[in-house]
């Protein structure tokens, strides 16, 4: 198996430098000055046994390879991005291509299918950090973190068992599961929380709780059911971690952090306003928070500056 990594930020550096390192088939497809930084230098990784500087082929765009028919593409983009790159792959990679969305969220799974005829998804739970250009940072290590994966909408097959058994050989927990899907609504309750921290920082538990009840009310209602994270034996008391003040916040706040022209929110928080308008249920803490996350990343806020009580202000006002 070759395996394309698009999107080598804080997810796919981290997964892509510990299949590399495990002897696998990798190459990465980066943006910018990220892309110059590793094929000029490597790719440096770090995580809490050793820092590396690791020599894995880097393309700027899906153009630049030649496909065939062992190859295997890792989604680790932000959900925003899914669309323009499944027009990107569709011109160059053959439909069968597996496509695995490993990606916050549950969109990118049906846009995918659009596309291409193999789709599957996996649960992210991986501590990442992506600030600066040819550098990620992975905080913990044995295991880095849990990759459960299935087929889309649902099932499992000899593709989806090959890619598990390759990340636990590559230190992940990855288990095949029939129901993937229902793990990643259960994450993305989890993640309406993401944007919070990036514009507020502390001070957020209260609308973290409204948001959340707000979430559960519509996926009730849309009749799509949580399934609970089998975490129990994922990390134990021996697991290698990095400091945690290494890590200034999750995927948002970096995307805040870094300056980035956008932000994953609509696809967060606004999944459950979409829910609920399509129910008739209200959400006005998560349209709050859709619409203050999309300010901040347009005008530059630094992460952590709003008053929490702005986003309670714009909720009352929905």
């Amino acid at each position: 198996m070759r395996y394309i990594i698009y999107g080598a930020g804080a997810i796919g550096g981290a997964i892509g430098a510990q299949l590399f390192q495990q002897g696998q088939d990798v190459i990465l497809i980066a943006r910018g000055a990220h892309y110059r930084s590793i094929a000029e230098k490597g790719l440096r990784y770090i995580n809490p046994e050793k820092n590396s500087t690791l020599k894995i082929p880097v393309v700027s765009h899906p153009a630049e390879l030649s496909f065939t028919d062992e190859d295997i593409i890792f989604l680790t983009v932000k959900s925003q991005h899914t669309a323009q790159i499944m027009i990107d792959l569709s011109t160059s990679a053959d439909p069968k291509i597996p496509i695995v969305c490993c990606q916050n969220g549950v969109a990118n799974e049906a846009i995918a299918l659009r596309f291409f005829d193999n789709v599957y998804c996996m649960l992210v739970m991986v501590g990442g950090t992506h600030l600066n250009p040819g550098e990620v940072i992975h905080h913990s290590a044995r295991p880095g973190g849990v990759l459960d994966c299935g087929r889309y909408p649902n099932g499992i097959d000899e593709i989806i068992k090959t890619i598990a058994t390759d990340l636990t050989k590559a230190g992940f927990v990855s288990r095949p599961n029939v129901n993937a899907m229902g793990f990643k609504y259960t994450k993305l309750v989890m993640n309406l929380g993401n944007a919070l921290q990036a514009l507020c920082g502390g001070n957020i538990s209260e609308l973290l709780e409204k948001a959340r009840n707000e979430a559960l009310l519509c996926l009730k209602a849309a009749n799509l059911k949580l399934v609970d994270l089998d975490l129990e034996g994922t990390e134990d008391k021996n697991t290698a971690k990095l400091p945690a003040t290494m890590r200034g916040g999750g995927s948002s706040w970096q995307s805040l952090q870094r300056g980035a022209a956008d932000i994953e929110t609509d696809y967060l928080n606004g999944e459950i306003c979409r829910l609920g308008r399509i129910h008739g249920i209200p959400t006005p803490v998560n349209k709050a928070i859709q619409i203050l996350a999309s300010r901040a990343i347009k005008q530059g806020w630094q992460t952590g500056t709003l008053p929490a009580e702005d986003i309670h202000t714009l909720s009352n006002e929905n």
